[in-house]
């Protein structure tokens, strides 16, 4: 655990001594899509609902928060935590009190549903093949459910104590992947944990990855063009499963952002004013250890199987826009300088765009202390020797884990939203077949239930503030810069707006379509109407002849008309346009005449 000192005094690390980690924070959040499920009665069930009723089956339980536990649970920070929000930001995460909730029942509570685990007590966690494995303490594994958007969001967080700054940097660059990004020439994986093990209590091995097993990641790609779900992390995710596996279960997600875990960083330092400019610019954009030292990497020998260390160290280019490994970086070099990841031009406007430098300076009750902010990404580095940055009720360490994490958890939930429903319209465009009427009320169906949707989401969770703080405005402000919330959200809602008007458009065209052939219809019964209804003439005297006779006439009646009916409904549309000619005065008899033969004698179109 952090040691905290009082303010004044000091570690007195050697001048030339490698920055070192006092305590360490690594938050995981990854949106997922949650594909949807059928209630008993047809309607959407709710998720959380299936999950709660798996009972012993599953390990996951819904969380009885500080708010509506016991009154000995709320802390001074979770009061810190509320006061922060706006009103309406409020009532998305905490719902209503109990005082006004008694009365009030379900619609009382939180949009918002969080599940948690406990059996996984630790993650062993290994950078590089050649590098000690690390253990993780394990804060807490949830799942956050949301009323209405069929979005499932993971959050893990981790700690450690005394790590090196090189060692940082890999946890905050390998932890939080999906799967692996590639493998090289040895069969290594690319940008991930060499490995990872979820330990339960007594350390036992509950699960571990398998990102060095390239066949099957390769062959799961080949036949479902979708990625597979590195082990570790799909065991944890259970009784939840991948859409695209063979597995069995009543709740099943899709991978909907990128398969980097988007992710909250808390580093406790020596010195913060130590760190250079490129340590900054690697945590911020989390791109992985810049420089090596002997104090991180051993020099033993590779194990059987791995690659050689100098092979290893030269990763090849990671596909995400945020980071990139320096192709000189080797962990068994004892000094290597200290390299930009990027090119100077490219990192000039670096402390404009991703730092919030409102707490950078040496006073204050937490001098020293940094945010970063990628999107992606929110770091805070701090000085360890500050009570207050490491304080766990009132100060940063607290405001990271409540405050800040909820900025993040909001920003990043209204992306994959939006994102969730652009992929189902998309879905709903490639199953649509307008050949078969079931395919179209089916597509219909779905596009008023997404343009539902998208309408709730906008007055439940659509903010553009959700403080009045100027630091918890700020950050969110960045982050909603970064992930382009604003564009994505217009984007959204014009495609969706598009599809309702195309609906609401085909709507009114089958209803005047419709009305054009009632009026064909009309007209020309109005002729036979006339005809035989004028001045009450019957043609046929049979008022007083005996009941069955008149119910043959009836029924013969009844027959012609109702042919004659339908068989001017099928030429309506042809009708329609006769009519439309003849009403033309700038037609000849003989224009009109063609037009009157057309109805009959013309091939469709």
């Amino acid at each position: 655990m952090l040691t905290e000192t009082r303010p004044g005094t000091s570690f007195s690390p050697p001048n030339d001594a490698p920055p070192k980690v006092h305590h360490f924070r690594q938050a995981l959040l990854w949106p997922l899509r949650l594909m949807p499920v059928r209630g008993s009665e047809g309607q959407h069930a709710k998720p959380w609902q299936l999950l709660a009723d798996m009972g012993e089956r599953s390990p996951w339980r819904e969380v009885v928060d500080e708010y509506n536990g016991s009154p000995e649970a709320f802390h001074e920070r979770h009061y810190n935590e509320f006061v922060t929000f706006l009103p309406y930001v409020q009532r998305f995460l905490y719902g209503e009190g109990r005082s006004r909730g008694a009365g009030l029942g379900p619609a009382s509570r939180s949009p918002m549903r969080v599940f948690r685990r406990h059996d996984v007590k630790a993650v062993r966690a290994t950078p590089r093949p050649a590098d000690r494995p690390i253990l993780l303490d394990v804060i807490h594994i949830d799942l956050y459910f949301f009323l209405d958007v069929d979005l499932v969001l993971l959050n893990v967080e981790v700690s450690a104590d005394n790590l090196s700054l090189e060692e940082a940097q890999e946890l905050l660059y390998r932890f939080g992947r999906g799967y692996p990004a590639g493998w090289d020439g040895d069969g290594q994986a690319l940008h991930c944990l060499a490995n990872a093990e979820l330990l339960g209590a007594g350390g036992t091995l509950l699960a571990q990855s398998d990102a060095h097993h390239r066949e099957a990641f390769m062959s799961h790609v080949s036949a479902h063009r979708a990625p597979r779900i590195a082990a570790h992390w799909a065991w944890l995710l259970e009784p939840l499963v991948s859409d695209h596996s063979d597995a069995q279960g009543p709740l099943r997600y899709r991978q909907i952002e990128y398969y980097r875990m988007p992710l909250m960083g808390y580093l406790s330092v020596d010195d913060p004013r130590k760190l250079s400019r490129n340590d900054f610019i690697r945590l911020g954009l989390v791109t992985g250890a810049g420089r090596s030292t002997s104090s991180f990497a051993t020099a033993a020998d590779p194990q059987p199987g791995m690659a050689a260390p100098q092979a290893y160290g030269a990763a090849a280019p990671d596909p995400s826009p945020y980071s990139q490994t320096a192709p000189d970086q080797s962990p068994y070099s004892h000094t290597v300088p200290d390299q930009s990841p990027y090119a100077e031009d490219h990192l000039a406007d670096f402390e404009r765009r991703f730092c919030y430098d409102r707490f950078w300076s040496e006073g204050g009750t937490a001098p020293n202390t940094r945010y970063l902010c990628s999107g992606h990404s929110l770091v805070v580095v701090g000085d360890a020797r500050s009570e207050f940055y490491g304080c766990r009720d009132r100060g940063v360490l607290a405001q990271f884990r409540h405050q800040h994490f909820m900025v993040f958890l909001i920003a990043h939930f209204q992306k994959a939203a939006m994102l969730m429903f652009s992929d189902r319209m998309a879905e709903a465009l490639k199953n649509l077949d307008i050949t078969e009427a079931a395919s179209i009320r089916r597509f219909k169906r779905t596009i008023r239930d997404s343009f539902a949707g998208f309408l709730r989401f906008t007055h439940r969770y659509w903010f553009h503030e959700i403080s009045e703080q100027a630091q918890t405005r700020a950050l969110f402000q960045m982050c909603s810069n970064h992930l382009g919330l604003d564009p994505l959200y217009a984007e959204v809602k014009e495609r969706i707006a598009e599809m309702n008007a195309y609906l609401e458009a085909d709507s009114l065209r089958r209803q005047a379509n419709t009305v054009v052939r009632l009026t064909v219809v009309t007209i020309f019964g109005l002729i036979g109407t006339v005809t035989t209804g004028f001045l009450g003439m019957n043609l046929l005297a049979e008022a007083d002849a005996p009941m069955d006779r008149k119910l043959a006439i009836f029924a013969i009646t009844f027959v012609l008309t109702t042919a004659l009916t339908v068989y001017t409904m099928v030429k309506s549309k042809r009708l329609s346009d006769f009519l439309d000619v003849l009403s033309d005065e700038r037609m000849t008899a003989w224009q009109k005449t063609r037009a009157l033969a057309a109805v009959w004698f013309e091939k469709p179109d």
